[in-house]
């Protein structure tokens, strides 16, 4: 009888979109399946302004993983620009994950996001995953009620609980994901985990910062720019040493004084903390200079937007 070798499974690399209200774990999901950090995490609802593009490389599949905004009613020009790039994202994926967190009942803004998701499923033939995040905040019984709630919604290729926290089911979902991506070779080398610039993650750790312990209303209206980084001269090879200047934006002067802190206390804690990822992402130390300026309206306005990159 002859020998034959066993059928190799063929290589799959694609893209895929991770989408849901606010607040409903994209960024630590897409932190978790990358296994570093590419998306900024914050209790805040509409952390993520950009898709952030997380690249999980296997010996199977390549999985480029884009995390977007959170889809939401637009209270303002930029709402309504961050919407529309959801909407545009999703028109060039080979697979969506929906993701429903398990410790918030499934409501109007899940169901606006499933219509949508049906509708693009049934024109586009998109295939779509349901994503129970945040499953390790609930009780079992909850978590069942929440998937008997999902599986209500839509008519979804596969539904799965997850933790991004805990690690449960993550490479389940990874698996999952991945079975739906088309045959390809790889898209991107082996070693690299996002295609975003320096400049995009500097200005998204300096926003993360910013955001922690500061009141609710404040994050919308807070933008981040990057202005120049400059490799300080004679600096021995072993001990380099860059300067990153960054304006941070608001909307109001009441605002910058928010930032600020009494005596500027606030704001040597947001450079404290930016400064560590800062360091990591590039790799040697750096003087990271803020400055916090006033920008009225800029959600509302279309200038101001175009120059923040929006």
């Amino acid at each position: 009888m002859p020998h034959t070798e066993p059928e190799q499974t063929a290589y799959r690399a694609g893209f895929a979109c991770l989408v849901g209200r606010p607040n409903a774990g994209k960024s630590t999901l897409t932190n978790t399946l990358v296994g570093s950090k590419v998306a900024i995490t914050s209790s805040k609802p509409q952390t993520t302004r950009h898709t952030i593009r997380g690249i999980r490389t296997t010996p199977s599949s390549q999985l480029i993983l884009v995390d977007t905004p959170g889809l939401h009613r637009p209270r303002s020009l930029l709402g309504r620009r961050l919407n529309d790039l959801v909407r545009d994202t999703l028109l060039s994926v080979d697979v969506i994950g929906f993701c429903l967190p398990a410790d918030q009942r499934v409501g109007p803004g899940d169901q606006y996001i499933a219509k949508d998701l049906m509708d693009l499923h049934r024109v586009r033939k998109v295939p779509v995953v349901a994503i129970a995040t945040k499953a390790d905040a609930v009780s079992r019984d909850r978590l069942a009620e929440h998937l008997m709630a999902i599986d209500g919604l839509g008519d979804w290729d596969a539904i799965i609980p997850c933790s991004a926290v805990r690690g449960d089911q993550v490479e389940e979902v990874a698996e999952l994901l991945a079975d739906h991506l088309p045959q390809s070779p790889q898209l991107y080398p082996e070693d690299q985990l996002t295609d975003e610039s320096d400049l995009v993650m500097i200005a998204e750790l300096v926003r993360e910062a910013a955001l922690e312990g500061i009141r609710d209303e404040l994050p919308h209206s807070l933008a981040v720019q990057v202005e120049e980084i400059v490799a300080r001269e004679d600096r021995p090879e072993r001990d380099p040493l860059s300067d990153v200047r960054v304006n941070v934006f608001v909307e109001r002067p009441s605002q910058k004084a928010i930032i600020i802190g009494r005596g500027g206390s606030r704001l040597r804690e947001v450079g404290s903390q930016a400064r560590k990822g800062i360091e990591e992402l590039l790799g040697h130390r750096v003087y990271l200079d803020l400055h916090v300026k006033v920008a009225k309206d800029w959600q509302r306005d279309p200038n101001a937007l175009d120059r923040l990159g929006f």
